[in-house]
């Protein structure tokens, strides 16, 4: 995925190996801004291996405003049986503070967008905490919660404990 010049100034890239201690501040940022900093575990060794190892497990691209970081993108393909074609998961979407309200989010939730059309993608996903203000700017392009589905979680804490039942 090459450099897109989206309107003057906002440039949006694709992270490099080089960049893991730029998604790694990202990644804080966007856990304290979610009052979520005490889950982070995430170190730049890790992030390297996951990202920019052997196997690539999550994409990356940064919005950058003037030549600065503003905000940045993580998503991965999952799948569905029932349409037996790949989606596109938004794992994080976050522009720093300071840039809120210049069309930095939009660029990137339709850099997104773009993507998974050309990746020939079913659908999108991404979760949204109940507070949080963007679930307004999503449903504005079309997106809504799924009804009846609710998110469950099996942390690695557990795994043992499974695998014994």
């Amino acid at each position: 995925m090459a450099e897109i010049e989206t309107k003057t100034g906002l440039n949006i890239r694709t992270a490099k190996k080089e960049d893991v201690s730029l998604i790694l501040e990202f990644v804080k940022g966007i856990a304290e801004f979610e009052k979520l900093s005490h889950l982070v575990r995430a170190t730049e060794e890790n992030l390297k291996e996951s990202m920019f190892g052997e196997k690539a497990y999550a994409e990356v691209f940064f919005a950058e405003l003037d030549g600065v970081p503003a905000g940045f993108t993580v998503f991965f393909h999952n799948f569905s049986t029932f349409v037996g074609r790949q989606g596109l998961y938004i794992e994080d979407i976050f522009v720093k503070p300071e840039f809120r309200g210049k069309g930095i989010g939009k660029a990137m939730f339709l850099h997104c967008v773009k993507l998974a059309k050309e990746r020939n993608c079913e659908r999108m996903e991404w979760t949204v905490l109940d507070w949080n203000p963007a679930r307004e700017f999503y449903e504005y392009f079309g997106a809504g919660p799924v009804n009846g589905w609710h998110i469950y979680r099996m942390g690695s804490d557990k795994f043992e404990s499974a695998l014994e039942k």
